[in-house]
């Protein structure tokens, strides 16, 4: 894809179109502030870059029928979502429908240069399955800080041999095309908010709770970063004080007292101490009877399911100690809507409880009175979703 909008009023007509699906240019015009023939010469040179094409005769509205106008059904983006364990990799088209996608198993601490080579590998299988013969563009999450403008990890605590990597370059040139790079968060809130639970918000916030915990902020229906890239680095707000050491270097963070991490840790230490005898059963068939090195918060979800105690208590605990965390963001920042995702939502209804109750509790009920705080709908497509999002809102401005 060499073409671009050429103006604001294109710009917009493209992002209708990818959010609505075809329109009739008279439905358009129905959602732009332009007049009837300046509307036809913005679709005109849109249909001439190819970036849209015409798609069959629209309804009538008494009168000649218009065709139906599309973005080009030939347009393909990559949208790839990094995780601490695991990467998602998933083709689209230009409305953001998933076309394909793959999950597998990585560790984000092998670096970036295996990480990459993972990925790349994971395209090149999507594209040979048919799915695309090339990408038009691609983004990219990873579970850390970004300098964002850059498109550069900074000093992540949870990705050592990342900090500075020139990710957008290496990428853009491997794939041979533009690329945008976001913190993960972020991108989970701009899935959420394209084909999710935050389609009609405009200010929300969306907490990832996986091994770490980041927050991703929408105000006025675009992603807030703030001025350096960092905004939202919730996990490292303190939460126990002089707590547990943390890997950014500072004491009772709350992704030290939980988090995928902290969660497997702590049930871990309870199955090893004999507080669960469902989690010590756990821990054992985990390695074929000769014991596991450590249980992992599915373990967790599944004993608590069972009814273990022990494993509801470390639930409740720690969605007690984010539901404080969220409760300051709920009284700054006054959201109309909190979203929980990310890995550790396996714990569902039990997490979501202890959130609810602490955040109810502890904000003003001004704040609080109509807010809803409920699951993210889109799992693990969110951050792949965001991803195709971030490049298509790039792509769809101006040069």
């Amino acid at each position: 894809m060499t073409a671009r909008p050429a103006n604001a009023h294109q710009a917009r007509l493209l992002k209708l179109l990818r959010d609505g699906g075809p329109n009739s240019r008279a439905q358009l015009g129905d959602q732009v502030d332009l007049s009837r023939s300046k509307l036809a010469v913005e679709v005109d040179r849109l249909l001439e870059t190819g970036l849209a094409v015409a798609d069959g005769l629209a309804a009538s509205r008494g009168g000649r029928r218009s065709h139906n106008i599309r973005l080009n059904p030939g347009l393909r983006f990559l949208g790839v979502d990094i995780g601490a364990t695991s990467v998602d990799v998933a083709v689209t088209n230009a409305e953001l429908e998933i076309l394909g996608h793959i999950n597998q198993p990585m560790d984000v601490r092998e670096g970036p240069v295996a990480v990459f080579e993972q990925v790349l590998a994971m395209a090149a299988k999507l594209r040979a399955s048919g799915l695309a013969e090339g990408f038009d563009g691609a983004g990219i999450g990873v579970p850390g800080p970004v300098r964002f403008p850059e498109g550069v990890p900074v000093a992540p605590p949870i990705m050592p041999g990342w900090d500075g990597f020139p990710v957008r370059e290496a990428l853009s040139q491997e794939l041979g095309c533009p690329v945008m790079v976001d913190n993960d968060v972020n991108l989970m809130a701009l899935g959420e908010q394209h084909a999710g639970v935050a389609r009609t918000v405009h200010d929300f916030l969306v907490v990832k709770i996986g091994t770490g915990i980041g927050c991703g902020i929408v105000v006025g229906g675009e992603v807030y970063r703030g001025t350096t890239g960092s905004a939202g680095d919730i996990g490292h707000i303190q939460a126990v004080p002089e707590g547990r050491p943390c890997a950014c270097g500072n004491r009772g963070c709350l992704e030290a007292h939980f988090s995928g991490a902290a969660l497997a840790r702590d049930a871990t230490e309870a199955a090893q101490q004999g507080r669960s005898a469902e989690l010590a059963s756990r821990l054992e068939a985990g390695a074929g009877g000769a014991g596991a090195v450590t249980l992992s918060a599915a373990d967790v979800a599944a004993a608590a399911a069972a009814g273990d105690p022990t494993a509801l208590d470390l639930i409740r605990e720690g969605g007690t100690r984010t539901g404080q965390v969220i409760a300051g963001l709920v009284s700054f920042f006054n959201p109309g809507l909190v979203v929980i995702g990310g890995g550790v939502t396996g714990l569902g209804h039990t997490l979501l409880a202890a959130i609810r109750t602490q955040v109810y509790r502890q904000s003003l009920p001004l704040a609080t009175g109509n807010l809803p705080i409920v699951l993210g709908e889109l799992g693990p497509t969110a951050g792949v979703i965001g991803a195709a999002r971030l490049i298509s809102d790039h792509l769809f401005s101006p040069a």
